[in-house]
């Protein structure tokens, strides 16, 4: 049913990620303008805090400082979404297109960032008892969710595949025993 409403929407893909896009820039806006850097708002206890972060590396705030790299990687992984959702975009794969706009919704969110500002604003903050995991965005979880998605694609794609291979044997032993059972009998 999912699938076949995706399909009447034309290019759903695009639209998940212009969703992605529009939330994580109204998001990011509203931490920039409304509370202070480093300013914790707690959600849930000490283990869910909104904060106001700058993160200038990429993610986990690795290679900082590296905006005009990442400006360019950005653009080639970009460009490289849109080629292969066009040139996917009849395949009928509804999971991997949807996968492929949420990647493409939070990797033009961080850019935009990065190109007009030269760092990301991050304000999701999960603390696991004395670990805090790498604080992250709207379009860290498309990104996230997108490429999670990519791969449950891939691995149900080879487990058909290996499941149609095993019925084509299958199939071609039967055919293989109904010729000699023809062959026994013409003897």
């Amino acid at each position: 049913m999912i699938q076949a409403e995706a399909k009447r929407v034309k290019g759903y893909y695009y639209w998940i990620a212009l969703v992605v896009f529009i939330i994580d820039q109204v998001t990011k806006k509203i931490i920039a303008t409304q509370l202070e850097l480093a300013e914790q708002i707690p959600v849930i206890g000490n283990f869910f805090i909104i904060t106001s972060h700058r993160n200038p590396g990429a993610a986990f705030g690795i290679l900082k400082e590296q905006t005009t790299l990442f400006i360019v990687v950005t653009l080639l992984v970009v460009a490289g979404i849109i080629w292969y959702i066009q040139k996917n975009r009849h395949s009928g794969n509804t999971m991997l297109l949807a996968a492929l706009g949420l990647v493409l919704g939070g990797a033009f969110g961080n850019f935009l960032d990065r190109a007009l500002y030269g760092e990301v604003v991050d304000f999701l903050q999960f603390n696991f008892g004395s670990y805090t995991f790498p604080i992250f965005n709207v379009a860290d979880m498309g990104i996230v969710i997108g490429v999670g998605l990519i791969l449950l694609d891939t691995i149900l794609d080879m487990k058909n595949d290996y499941n149609k291979t095993k019925q084509d044997g299958a199939a071609a032993n039967d055919e293989t025993e109904r010729n000699a059972d023809t062959d026994e009998s013409v003897r």
